[in-house]
């Protein structure tokens, strides 16, 4: 096992390294229910009362919704300067080290959400942080 999720303080839950991880490993797929993209959209506007999204998008037909059947990676948090990413290969989404990962560091993606979207605020605290999970 080379994750834990515990209390991280970006936003609520987190994972974290539970041993050193190399660069390039995969760590871990994220699973959920394949959901439409029309789907994900009525989903996300029911999302948006929570502010609880757990929705990776496949391809552009398709997504991922970890909130439904999902497994600890949708607990990854967003930062400005990740040290994993999302690698798709045939409907499956691989999380990957960018990085050498050490032991007891949390894992992060960024999200990259759509420059045209409404902007969601970020607060990974990276140094070179864009200040929204929007692609820029």
């Amino acid at each position: 096992m080379y994750t834990i999720v515990k209390y991280s303080h970006i936003h609520g839950r987190g994972v974290f390294a539970a041993i050193d991880i190399p660069k390039g490993t995969r760590i871990f797929e994220y699973t959920g229910e394949l959901i439409s993209r029309e789907e994900e959209d009525r989903r996300e506007r029911e999302n948006d009362k929570t502010g609880v999204t757990y929705i990776y998008q496949l391809n552009e037909h398709e997504s991922i919704d970890g909130a439904h059947g999902g497994n600890d990676s949708r607990f990854v948090n967003h930062s400005c300067d990740p040290n994993v990413e999302g690698v798709i290969k045939k409907k499956h989404i691989y999380y990957v080290a960018l990085r050498d990962i050490t032991q007891g560091e949390e894992l992060f993606i960024d999200y990259a959400f759509d420059k045209d979207s409404k902007p969601e605020p970020c607060h990974c605290g990276a140094a070179n942080c864009r200040g929204v999970m929007n692609a820029m």
